[in-house]
């Protein structure tokens, strides 16, 4: 993306495309040590994270997590 380009708007519903964002910012993440509240706040800052906070809930932010073990599981 370039630096002029606005990010594609992010929403809880588009779980895949925030495991890549997390990814992209959080390289180096810990998943074993992440914390849910601690995911749900780099969430919430990812470049156009677009959806009501509010909205999160336990089970969401636990199958982005799953999500993102499966996708760095497939990396290696």
């Amino acid at each position: 993306m370039r630096d002029n380009e606005q990010p594609k708007p992010l929403y809880w519903e588009a779980s895949y495309e925030i495991v890549l964002s997390l990814m992209e910012h959080h390289p180096h993440a810990d998943l074993d040590a992440l914390g849910l509240q601690e995911l749900y706040e780099w969430i919430l800052a990812l470049p156009g994270f677009a959806d009501e906070p509010i909205l999160a809930n336990d089970e969401l932010l636990t199958a982005i997590l799953r999500e993102w073990y499966e996708e760095i599981g497939e990396d290696s």
